[in-house]
């Protein structure tokens, strides 16, 4: 049976608060969380950016539930410091944690002042910083020179198991390249084909047999009207296909560029409607795709409506 989990978007929600909200979703049924990692949200409208290891530590120490965090290393973080919070992590809570590695976005990436590479170099600054990891993950001194550089870097507090690595991909070919080194793989909802050949493209290339995560977008309301003005208010930045998405410098470019989305443009990259019963069919859908783990992202900043309708009617649906 399929894991169905909670996500906590940062870019949204104070980290107080998401902490309240990570609680309460575990109450309801929710069997795992996923975390965002952003340093500015999407939206000026959005108006958060909490620092999403820190918060980890704390939502792990007062919840039972495994989480997960999506991460770019390579510029904003050198691979060095996230194999350290990954291992200090993990040791504190044994096999709750998993990192999904990507290659970032330049809403991020760009404080550091540093050049935003193109997609090939940012693919294989990313597979030199998983083998950085990982080394280090096994107890390694590691030095290396290459697009990243390390220098005699060596982790003395380690977890008795390193944590899951999964890779972040929304395309066939990242997923094909993901394959080589990933143990599993997370995406987000996207047309049935489109996941069909992410998936293959994944499964063909070394990642036979590994797990399979989706992230969903969803908005939720008793009204349909307001579901879809939620969906609008908060997430019409990001509609934008890649490398689109990828290449937005600030919060403000994001309001600029999706000043003429439209309500109804917002069904694409949203699960939106009133009906819990439509929701549970649409997870259904992703389950026989094949995804052994769901997280769903509802795009309002309040949560608690949401998680009360999902608990009560949607995860037990799903689950008969």
């Amino acid at each position: 049976m399929a894991v169905v989990g909670w996500h906590a978007s940062h870019e949204q929600i104070s980290p107080s608060r998401l902490l309240e909200d990570v609680r309460y979703a575990e109450d309801v049924g929710f069997e795992a969380v996923w975390s965002s990692d952003h340093f500015s949200p999407w939206s000026v409208r959005q108006g958060e950016s909490g620092f999403a290891f820190s918060w980890l530590g704390a939502a792990m120490a007062t919840t039972a539930l495994p989480f997960g965090v999506v991460n770019a290393p390579g510029q904003r973080y050198h691979p060095a410091i996230v194999a350290q919070a990954m291992a200090t992590l993990a040791e504190m809570f044994p096999g709750r944690l998993s990192v999904a590695l990507g290659t970032g976005e330049f809403s991020n990436e760009h404080i550091t002042g540093e050049r935003w590479p193109d997609k090939q170099a940012r693919n294989a600054r990313l597979r030199e910083c998983v083998d950085v990891i990982r080394a280090l993950l096994a107890g390694d001194e590691v030095t290396h020179h290459g697009h990243v550089h390390v220098d005699r870097a060596r982790l003395w507090t380690l977890p008795e198991r390193p944590p899951r690595l999964l890779a972040t991909a929304v395309s066939e070919a990242t997923a094909r390249l993901a394959g080589e080194w990933a143990e599993g793989l997370i995406t987000i909802w996207q047309p049935e084909d489109t996941l069909r050949k992410l998936i293959d493209g994944f499964r063909g290339n070394g990642g036979e047999g590994k797990p399979l995560a989706l992230q969903v977008h969803v908005s939720w309301a008793p009204d349909e009207e307001e579901a879809l003005r939620i969906a609008h208010e908060q997430w019409r930045t990001n509609v934008f296909e890649a490398p689109l998405c990828w290449d937005i410098a600030t919060p403000e470019e994001f309001d600029l560029a999706a000043k003429h989305v439209r309500p109804e443009d917002m069904h694409g990259g949203v699960l939106i409607s009133h009906d819990p019963k439509r929701f549970a069919g649409w997870l259904h859908e992703a389950i026989e795709l094949g995804f052994d783990e769901i997280y769903l992202h509802h795009v309002g900043q309040e949560q608690r409506a949401f998680l009360d309708c999902f608990g009560e009617h949607v995860l037990p649906a799903v689950r008969a």
